[in-house]
Order: structure tokens, then sequence, then C-alpha cells
């Protein structure tokens, strides 16, 4: 029996699972669907009800694979899908989140992400997040790709302390939010989800993660998934085609590593020690 997974609370008060699954490169090969689509089931079995799409994604046949993945189990999902920055104003960020709807079968998104900051002025933006959200379109909205900066324009225009999260890259190799993004978006309660969070797998060939994986009979991926799910707020959402890696990611929420392994990370990736700009992939 698997250990219940974190939970990671939104402004509203809602709790949802620490660790969920994106999509990120699903939907480009049909030869490919059906494993994606087991691959989302697989998750949302084992309580990683967080799934993560983008009209941007696949141009949009990301958000059709899932459509398809939680046709039946809609409400055991929490659905996050995102604008691209060159629809969000006030009324293309509706027209957009229309059709996102569409291809998702579904009537409702349960958080609604600007993907990164474009041309469109942020209040745009919210304009239509809030109007899509008076209309019972989304539940939420929140931003992806925002630095602290940025979090701080946000939180000053009309209605942008609503925002409900913030996903980033960030992961061992890339903890340059840990410096001043995530400690503002900590005491701001907007809870950070962490895209890439084990780099691609580009660090899963670090000696040391692989000793450490192998002290606790894990896998290097479950460890870099583990590091962050020790910090307050942050969901990291892996994505995985393949149902068993699924399960293996479920795996991280297993683990307690001791305090000397950590500080043997720390070494290997050092924190930050200065503002680093934050990164996209």
């Amino acid at each position: 029996m698997l250990d219940d997974i974190p939970t990671v609370t939104l402004p509203s008060g809602k709790s949802i699972p620490a660790l969920g699954i994106g999509t990120w490169n699903m939907g480009d090969s049909h030869a490919t669907e059906a494993t994606e689509i087991a691959s989302i089931r697989k998750a949302i079995e084992l309580g990683m009800t967080v799934v993560d799409t983008a009209e941007m994604y696949a141009d949009g046949k990301s958000e059709e694979v899932v459509g398809k993945a939680i046709a039946d189990i809609r409400d055991q999902v929490f659905l996050v899908s995102k604008v691209y920055p060159q629809n969000a104003s006030a009324k293309g960020t509706i027209e957009a989140c229309e059709r996102s709807l569409k291809r998702l079968g579904t009537d409702c998104i349960d958080l609604y992400l600007l993907h990164w900051r474009g041309s469109h002025p942020l209040a745009e933006t919210v304009s239509g997040f809030e109007k899509l959200k008076a209309d019972g379109k989304i539940k939420d909205w929140g931003v992806s790709n925002f630095d602290t900066d940025d979090m701080e324009e946000l939180f000053s225009v009309p209605d942008g302390k609503n925002c409900a999260a913030n996903q980033v890259l960030y992961n061992l190799s890339r903890r340059g939010p840990e410096f001043d993004l995530l400690p503002w978006c900590q005491s701001h309660g907007v809870p950070i989800m962490a895209y890439s969070p084990i780099e691609q797998g580009r660090i899963l060939s670090n000696h040391e993660l692989i000793r450490i994986a192998k002290a606790y009979q894990a896998t290097p991926a479950q460890v870099a998934l583990a590091f962050l799910l020790e910090r307050d707020g942050v969901m990291p959402i892996p994505k995985s085609s393949n149902p068993e890696r699924v399960t293996k990611n479920r795996g991280a929420t297993e683990l307690e590593i001791s305090d000397e392994d950590w500080a043997t990370l720390d070494a290997e990736f050092p924190p930050p020690q200065k503002k680093i700009p934050l990164q996209m992939l």
C-alpha cells in the first residue's frame, strides 16, 4: 500500500496532490496515443490527479489526448491548461479557453494559466480570467514562467492577487527559484508547479544522485522528485508516456532521505547564493 501523496493548498483552500503528470510532447503522433492515454489514466489511478496540458502542446492535440484519457473520470481530475501569451487579451483569453474546453471535452478547467508573459497587459489577461471564472468556465487561474518582479507586478493589477499558482522550471539542477521566487510565492500563498522536475532526464546520470538512489533502493528520478516534494507549496508535474515510469514516479512519495544525503545533493547541486533570472525550457 502506497503512502498518501502530500498535498498543496491553493489560495481558495482547496487541497490537491503535490505530484501530478505533465503532457508536454504528448499528442505529437497518433502512434503513441494509446500509451499516452494509458499513462495519464495510470497517474490518476495512483492518485496523481493533477493533469497539466496547454493549447501550445502539439498545437492542441495534447489537450485532445487528455480529453480522451479523462472522458469517463473527469470528476477525479484536477485539470490544468494554459493560454498562449499572444492570445491573452481580455477577449482572446476567453476565446482560447473555449477552444481548449472543446478539445478537452469538458465544460470547466480547474486551473487556467497564462503560459508566459507576452505583449498584452496583465490587467487585460486577468480581466479575461476573471470573466471565465465568473462564467464557471474555469475555477481558478494562474501564471507560468513568472519571476519575482512579474509576480509583484501581477499583484499590483486589479484582481491580480487572485493568482492561484505559478508554474516554473525548477529541479535539482535549476535551483534559482529558491533564492527569491519560491520564498515570495510561499509568503503570498501561491503554490509553485515545477515543470521538467527531472530536467528531461539530463540529471539522472549524475553519479551522486545515482549513488544516493541506490542506497534507498530507489531510482534517480524518484530522488529528484522527492527533493521537490520536500518543499512547502511545491508540486512537481513529471511528464511520462510510459505507465511503468508513472508508477515509479509515484514511488517518490515513499522516500525519506536523510539530512546527510540532502547535504550531499546540496554540494552536488548547490543552492543559489544570488539572484538568478528565471530560466525557461
